[in-house]
């Protein structure tokens, strides 16, 4: 029975959550921001080389990526850590105490007064700290903030996402090579959508056709200030 309820345990979603959040951000990044870019150059400067632009966008973007992942997701780990070394001075001064509020959790959670104090009981004797951490603070094993586990997590998916339309420019044999970055992109914003509804279990068809969309829009954006510029000369 133990076993057959941690099987069915190992099948939900949000033991992803920590590294699905930062691979699916980075490849759409990846894609967007690098596509974006080389298109505004293409408008702007037709003669421009895509190339070393999709080069320099992936490079700069994907240790963007890293660094500001790995600085969100420590400062995460930083107070996940302060409210643990709170919690054990907590336990060390009122021991009593911090069992009955692990009890009024419990019974605000629908047990009853006697049965909340004898399971508050029961989770001193085994691990307090591992209880409060969990029960009061929400704090749990595999959701916990992995710093550099995010940061190489985007940096790798930010890349792949971006080689996605540096390779619709080199395969498009014309002199529109804007259209070439365009399919390559939709394509690769598709495939995103589609392997993000299938890790977390969401409706194919709405994820994929929000991922499209807005990268879509992105690309049109960047695109209609290019020709702007292209067009006003500076």
């Amino acid at each position: 029975m133990i076993e057959d309820v941690y099987l069915r345990n190992r099948h939900h979603k949000t033991h992803n959550a920590g590294w699905l959040r930062a691979a699916v951000l980075g490849a759409n990044d990846g894609l967007v921001a690098t596509a974006s870019l080389m298109i505004g150059i293409a408008t702007a400067s037709p003669n421009a080389n895509l190339t070393i632009t999709g080069v320099a966008a992936i490079t700069a973007g994907a240790m963007s990526m890293a660094v500001g992942e790995y600085i969100s997701v420590q400062s995460q780990s930083d107070i996940e850590e302060s409210d643990r070394l709170m919690e054990i001075e907590h336990l060390k001064l009122d021991p009593e105490g911090e069992e009955a509020e692990l009890a009024q959790i419990y019974v605000e959670r629908g047990l009853s007064l006697e049965l909340a104090r004898e399971v508050a009981r029961i989770m001193h004797e085994k691990d307090p700290l591992e209880a409060h951490l969990r029960d009061e603070l929400g704090q749990f094993e595999h959701t916990k903030a992995r710093p550099v586990q995010a940061a190489i997590a985007s940096a790798i998916s930010y890349t792949a996402g971006g080689l996605v339309p540096l390779i619709g420019t080199l395969a498009w044999q014309s002199s529109h090579k804007s259209i070439g970055i365009v399919i390559a992109t939709f394509l690769g914003l598709a495939g995103t959508g589609l392997l993000s509804s299938r890790l977390a279990g969401s409706k194919v068809g709405i994820t994929v056709l929000r991922v499209t969309i807005g990268g879509g829009i992105g690309m049109a954006i960047t695109a209609g200030i290019g020709s702007l510029v292209h067009l006003s000369g500076i």
